[in-house]
């Protein structure tokens, strides 16, 4: 991808906007005129749940997509706009990886300018990144309405970075766009429930699309690993990899492991691993490999006998394909996923991890739920905007 590093200039090319210029916007639906929406992602999960917003926004409005460049490396971000077919960003600001002050502000400073070129009528954010909460403080300085796509999760530890992201967004958007009734209840707690809807999960619309483009797994093939037969691994949270006692305790488990064990290794967690002086020794007893696309990713987890992980989003996604999880941490943002049995809360504790895994997860007789909504969320978030876009005007 070329990047503009702080530059006004739009990203060319055919597949980037509709031919109709801003001026002549097409008609929205219930009345509201062709909106500009600013759309503002910047790590791998945001351009999975944008992907499924994207494709409805496009079909009556005018949105520009804004890629910071939180996660820069193609395997994090370019292979995601080519799998989903997402239109190339209008603006990439490549702002690279720092602390998270640094980054927040390095991504406050690039967007402003961005705003006041586009003057957008609504932007959207997703999820807990610092990307998001940039995008958030910039909207509030600005003449412009704030939708926060996932709001109202709650972890309840506020030493998080992506707690306080969460918590600062839904305090400053103005509409709430919330995925669960778990959500919904936590912003009404904190006195939002005025600016709160309940749209189902977007990540789940995602999904569902994946499953039917998927194709196995070149990991699968190359490294002979048969369904069902071994487990998955994600770590990236900085309370993981950042602590070194923590990661031991992970790496611990997974060397002792019987079955094969596969770890898509994001590049900041490689780099805590060598620090450490563990990474050798976990390449040696597992298949660690680099980071996989989206749909590589989606077969790997269908086909696992278990997902060991601190993702959020991995923790949902393992519900959706109906994959044991096990979270390496103390508390989740995804409480359904627990009470219905499919998700085991060990933290770094090697002999909790070591039973949730063994664990039988006997869910057979057991009628699932569906808390995320039934695949038509981007749908919802769309009429939302309409919706508070006409109370605006």
């Amino acid at each position: 991808m070329d990047t503009k590093r702080g530059g006004l200039s739009r990203n060319s090319g055919k597949d980037c906007r509709s031919a109709e210029s801003p001026s002549r916007r097409r008609d929205g639906a219930r009345g509201v005129p062709g909106m500009k929406i600013l759309t503002i992602v910047g790590a791998r999960p945001q351009f999975v749940k944008a992907f499924p917003v994207s494709r409805r926004l496009r079909e009556r409005h005018d949105e520009l997509l804004v890629h910071t460049g939180q996660h820069y490396d193609n395997e994090l971000s370019g292979v995601f706009f080519e799998e989903l077919s997402i239109p190339k960003p209008e603006y990439e600001l490549g702002v690279g990886s720092a602390s998270h002050g640094r980054q927040t502000g390095r991504i406050m400073v690039a967007l402003e300018p961005v705003f006041e070129e586009e003057r957008p009528d609504v932007v959207l954010v997703y999820g807990d990144t610092n990307s998001t909460l940039a995008g958030a403080l910039v909207a509030t300085k600005s003449d412009t309405l704030l939708a926060h796509v996932e709001a109202g999760l709650r972890s309840g530890d506020t030493d998080m970075p992506e707690e306080t992201n969460r918590v600062l967004t839904d305090h400053a958007a103005d509409a709430l766009l919330a995925p669960t009734t778990e959500a919904v209840g936590n912003l009404r707690t904190e006195n939002l429930g005025d600016r709160t809807y309940r749209t189902g999960d977007v990540m789940y619309d995602a999904l569902l699309w994946a499953r039917d483009h998927t194709e196995p797994a070149s990991v699968r093939r190359d490294h002979d690993l048969e369904d069902g037969e071994y487990v998955l691994t994600t770590v990236h949270r900085a309370r993981n990899t950042d602590d070194v006692d923590r990661l031991r305790a992970i790496v611990e488990v997974l060397v002792d492991r019987p079955e094969p064990v596969v770890f898509p290794a994001h590049p900041r967690t490689v780099d805590a691993l060598a620090d450490a002086g563990e990474l050798e020794r976990l390449r040696r007893a597992c298949t660690v490999v680099e980071p996989v696309g989206y749909l590589e990713f989606v077969d790997l987890l269908d086909n696992a006998e278990r997902v060991l992980t601190d993702s959020g989003g991995v923790q949902k996604e393992a519900f959706f394909l109906d994959t044991p999880c096990i979270t390496i941490r103390p508390e989740t943002e995804w409480p359904e996923t627990v009470d219905a049995g499919w998700n085991v809360l060990a933290d770094a504790d090697p002999e909790c991890i070591h039973a949730a895994i063994d664990r039988s997860f006997d869910l057979a007789d057991r009628e699932k739920p569906d808390p995320y909504g039934n695949g038509d969320a981007a749908a919802t978030v769309v009429d939302v905007l309409e919706t508070i876009a006409a109370e605006d005007r």
